[in-house]
């Protein structure tokens, strides 16, 4: 009985100790968050001389200001975010499974090749391909547009979404697509009435990654986008820094950080239960 005592008393003790130190893993990741967000409603005077979060001198001047302080309201960068977000998530979706069917389920000359270039592409960096990609834009006059942020996407050139999809209808089973050729459906019949469908988990974790990655870039957009009325969220919180005069905005700054994290959190409230089974049921758990 005693040994039997010492064990069910050893398993609390152990489940304490270590949900106590997730919860501090947990404080500790997000106190960067915790303190903009706190550091967003007091005045610019004491942001950095109080690092605690202290809100004696709560203020919403931070946002009211902020929010047109760059000559328009800031939703119209956030409007212009969404605009690209959009755009390349129907980009995404529609190209990187077409291209993931034909890899997984068609056979065509040199596909086990094709499939090994594309691979190799992930490990090569987007600043190896920006230049020859901003001149060619700049030769059909696309840039200062969303063009060269989105078209290209309608072109599967997301290696990562192509092989995730892949990894996922290898895994539907083919008397699925068999069915379907005995009833009279051609391939691309069958990839839209049948894999497309089936894809649901994978492709609802391609929208996501593709909006967060989009929503999150900034090197593309300031490459590409030159006047102010096209500047997308990330863009614009740099106009909040003045790297010349040394004089920054950092409360309005701030704030209109904290304003551009909201869709990122709402999205991640929505859709956790679909990113994590887009996670389980694609392999990348592993």
């Amino acid at each position: 009985m005693s040994t039997i005592t010492d064990i069910n008393t050893a398993f609390p003790i152990r489940r304490l100790i270590r949900v106590g130190l997730l919860a501090a893993i947990a404080l500790l990741m997000s106190y960067p968050l915790l303190w903009l967000v706190s550091s967003s409603f007091k005045p610019e005077s004491i942001i950095f001389s109080d690092a605690g979060f202290d809100l004696n001198h709560f203020t919403l001047q931070n946002y009211i200001e902020g929010w047109t302080k760059l000559g328009m309201p800031f939703g119209v960068f956030m409007l212009n975010s969404a605009f690209i977000c959009l755009l390349a998530i129907l980009g995404n979706l529609f190209s990187c499974s077409l291209a993931a069917y034909a890899f997984a389920r068609l056979q065509f000359p040199f596909s086990k090749t094709a499939f090994a270039i594309m691979l190799v592409t992930l490990m090569l960096p987007m600043h190896v391909t920006i230049l020859p990609q901003y001149i060619a834009f700049q030769s059909i006059g696309a840039v200062n547009t969303v063009l060269p942020l989105v078209l290209p996407k309608f072109f599967a050139v997301d290696a990562f979404f192509i092989f995730l999809l892949v990894q996922f209808i290898r895994g539907i089973p083919r008397d699925l697509d068999q069915a379907a050729e005995m009833d009279g459906c051609n391939k691309y019949q069958i990839f839209w009435y049948i894999i497309f469908p089936v894809c649901r988990p994978a492709l609802v974790l391609v929208a996501i990654f593709s909006f967060l990655w989009t929503w999150n870039d900034f090197f593309s957009q300031l490459i590409y986008l030159s006047s102010a009325e096209n500047y997308t969220a990330p863009l614009a919180l740099n106009l909040f820094i003045d790297a010349t005069s040394g004089e920054s905005a950092w409360g309005m700054l701030f704030a209109m950080s904290v304003i551009t994290l909201l869709p990122l959190f709402v999205l991640f409230m929505l859709f956790q239960r679909q990113l994590a089974e887009g996670i389980a049921t694609t392999g990348l758990k592993g």
